[in-house]
């Protein structure tokens, strides 16, 4: 079995792949201070949820944007499973040109992001990865990746807004049935994902007009699934996207 990881900052996701099959897949919290040995209990907890055998892991490969977690990964593959993970980084064949002006600067889960979905949708192709930040991501008819934009993610801005308000509570991120909220509840609910959803769209339309016609939008990431629901251009809803990317990634450099 492969044990793709990919580590954002806020969330983790772990999937297991049985040959082409992501058999399996959790989110749980990203831990920028958990050691090999918690991330180790962690998948073991996660496994025993299902019964399954984490002896049967025998390839692993990690996306991550947080160092910290990439090293505590890496040394839990090496201890806990006895094998040596791959990392989505320079040196890992991707089969994407980048045109970028400096390659280094990407995010690895974007790019794994750009692989899967160009593999999983052809091109062109917008990724808008709903994480800490939102991302998108665009991918040419050649499957080039072309560059993208990057806003505060919903929950981030959210949380600046609570913080910088003192008479503002925190609310649960629910689409309200009115864009007029007749409480401040609501209201905070219709300006915060009322207000995302049009930046989000606003964004993929400057974006499908450069691309041109027939781009088609794909949405992951952890709330991608609430995202979907308030956003107009999103074509297609895809949370484990970055995980079968990974699968992609792997059976390219094994």
């Amino acid at each position: 079995m492969l044990l793709a990881v990919d580590v954002g900052n806020t969330q983790t996701s772990f999937g297991i792949f049985e040959k082409d099959e992501l058999r399996e897949s959790w989110r749980i919290s990203t831990n920028k201070d958990e050691t090999a040995d918690e991330l180790g209990a962690d998948l073991f907890s996660l496994f025993g949820l299902k019964k399954m055998k984490i002896e049967d892991i025998d390839a692993m490969i990690i996306s991550s944007v947080v160092p910290h977690s990439t090293a505590s990964l890496i040394e839990m593959g090496r201890r806990l499973l006895s094998l040596e993970p791959l990392v989505v980084g320079p040196g890992l064949k991707t089969g994407v040109t980048i045109l970028y002006d400096n390659p280094h600067e990407i995010g690895a889960d974007r790019i794994v992001n750009a692989v899967a979905a160009y593999k999983k949708y052809g091109g062109p192709v917008i990724v808008v990865d709903f994480g800490t930040a939102t991302t998108f991501d665009a991918i040419s008819e050649k499957g080039e990746y072309l560059g993208g934009a990057i806003s505060p993610g919903i929950e981030t801005s959210a949380e600046a807004l609570f913080s910088m308000a003192a008479r503002l509570s925190r609310v649960d991120l629910r689409v309200p049935e009115r864009a007029v909220g007749k409480n401040t509840t609501e209201s905070l609910q219709s300006g915060i994902l009322y207000g995302a959803a049009g930046g989000v769209d606003k964004i993929v339309r400057m974006i499908q007009k450069e691309l041109g016609h027939g781009t088609k939008v794909v949405a992951t990431g952890g709330l991608a699934v609430l995202a979907s629901k308030i956003c107009d251009t999103i074509d297609e809803l895809d949370p484990d996207l970055t995980l079968f990317g990974l699968k992609i990634l792997y059976d390219k450099n094994i």
